[in-house]
């Protein structure tokens, strides 16, 4: 089989989806990695963030100081940084023929800020519309893992780096909160399931990343070449 061809294969648009602790970060440049080894052009990103204007909404926000405004100016910051996001981004890595990985997406919005917060669904989905203007991920990994897990992973992480486990807007909420997370991002899956794949974090790192490139090379066939295992 020919290897990779990057000027008639269609660029792709992959989102990871989970909690707090899961190894989205890792994972994703894993899979960049892997896919640059193939001669796939792959543009790493994360959410909210990507672009100078998205990562200062980031800071701003993960540092509580819109906490006080109520979950749904939140969600208006989340859309805001997404906008520019995508528009600055993501839109134009796609159009030039480049893969995006990205570290999040418009589901945490719809789960944190949604399912999670109580914002109300027409106003995420308003604000969603908005901010993707059409860029739906091809293809949507979440990450699946108990929270308690999650928080033991994030702990030990935090004490083999020499560094206080610092909790920021999110991580410091309680462990009824980030079940709640969880079941949201399951539900999202199960009503998106030609989107959305679901995987246990508790394997490895290694296996982990197998799986997932597993379920890469089953969803995109481009990817074959000569030199991959059957």
């Amino acid at each position: 089989m020919a290897a990779y061809d990057t000027d008639t294969s269609p660029a792709r648009f992959l989102t990871f989806e989970g909690g707090e602790g899961v190894g989205k970060s890792t994972q994703v440049k894993r899979l960049a990695a892997r896919l640059g080894d193939l001669g796939v052009s792959v543009v790493r990103s994360r959410e909210p963030g990507g672009t100078p204007k998205a990562e200062a909404v980031r800071s701003f926000i993960l540092q509580g100081k819109p906490e006080s405004w109520g979950v749904g100016a939140e969600a208006v910051l989340f859309a805001a940084a997404r906008l520019d996001h995508v528009n600055e981004l993501i839109a134009p890595a796609l159009a030039s023929g480049k893969w995006v990985l990205c570290d999040r997406f418009a589901d945490s919005t719809r789960v944190y800020q949604g399912l999670t917060g109580g914002v109300e669904e027409g106003l995420i989905d308003a604000l969603e519309a908005l901010a993707l203007n059409g860029h739906v991920p091809d293809l949507t990994i979440i990450l699946d893992m108990d929270p308690e897990n999650a928080f033991e992973r994030v702990r030990r992480r935090a004490m083999e780096d020499g560094m206080p486990a610092l909790a920021d807007r999110f991580e410091k909420e309680d462990l009824d909160f980030h079940r709640r997370l969880r079941a949201g991002f399951l539900a999202i899956a199960a009503k998106n399931p030609d989107r959305c794949v679901v995987l246990s974090a508790d394997m490895d790192e290694d296996a982990l990343a197998e799986e997932i490139w597993r379920v890469v090379r089953e969803r995109f066939p481009e990817l074959e070449t000569e030199d991959q295992p059957a």
